[in-house]
């Protein structure tokens, strides 16, 4: 079976086998011209190739052709992977972020390109991510907060892009979670009234957005309850009420309960 791509190589010429390096390869069957050929363009041949003879790809380490690189790089032992990490095209580095270990894969963490960088991210240790905490791309730092320690999150509740801050607000320890209840983004909030507890909400009950205040009144303490069933929106009021009458509490508990709390 043939790719039915044409047969080039890197620089658009047709592929000669007889001039080729491998060529003796050809006769054993080691590679088959528009399917397994490390001299053509197309990258699954390539890979096709170092499959069948992964003790040659160490050969092609510093071929022109970047997918050569790429590719080999799949294949090579980690000590000739490491002198990738510095190749000039970034589809090479990726797949170098891809394979080597933690100690060497620090030295890649400022790597300039950030698909780069979001393979390291997703792959070292998470309590080595803190150097990548502010990082220039949101993406790399939205990898970060969701793969970082708990306990490191805090340092990054303040983080400017609205995206980050919402995967903080996911997984950062409940006791710290009012710390974040001024955050400027709606979704960071919403979060927040999703985790608190029913005793921390009230510092949300006066949410500037009627999605927060619904979801505060979903599971706040019923004492603030009275407040909210005057609340501007007509669904967060009608919850509030809802609630209040499944509490059970007659008139005068309702009465005490608004003159204690209806003012909040």
């Amino acid at each position: 079976m043939n790719d039915p791509i044409e047969t080039l190589d890197w620089e658009g010429r047709e592929i000669d086998c007889a001039a080729c390096p491998q060529a003796s390869l050809l006769a054993s069957g080691g590679c088959k011209p528009r399917w397994s050929c490390v001299q053509d363009r197309y990258a699954p041949r390539i890979d096709r190739f170092f499959g069948q003879r992964r003790e040659l790809a160490v050969d092609y380490i510093d071929h022109p052709y970047f997918e050569v690189r790429a590719i080999s790089a799949k294949f090579v032992d980690i000590f000739h992977l490491q002198r990738l990490r510095d190749d000039p095209d970034e589809t090479v580095r990726s797949m170098v972020a891809l394979r080597l270990p933690q100690r060497p894969l620090l030295t890649m963490r400022n790597d300039p390109d950030r698909e780069v960088r979001i393979r390291v991210a997703y792959r070292l240790a998470p309590e080595t991510l803190d150097s990548m905490m502010h990082d220039t791309d949101y993406y790399v730092r939205t990898v970060v907060a969701k793969r970082l320690p708990p306990g490191m999150l805090p340092r990054m509740m303040h983080d400017p892009d609205v995206t980050v801050r919402e995967q903080v607000a996911e997984r950062i320890d409940a006791s710290q979670l009012p710390l974040m209840a001024d955050d400027p983004e709606s979704s960071v909030r919403l979060i927040l009234a999703r985790r608190l507890s029913p005793d921390q909400l009230a510092i949300l009950r006066h949410d500037d957005d009627w999605r927060v205040r619904y979801e505060v009144a979903q599971r706040i303490d019923p004492a603030y309850l009275v407040g909210m069933a005057r609340d501007d929106d007509e669904m967060v009021r009608e919850l509030a009420r809802l609630r209040l009458a499944q509490t059970g509490a007659d008139s005068a508990q309702a009465q005490s309960l608004w003159r204690r709390y209806g003012e909040d």
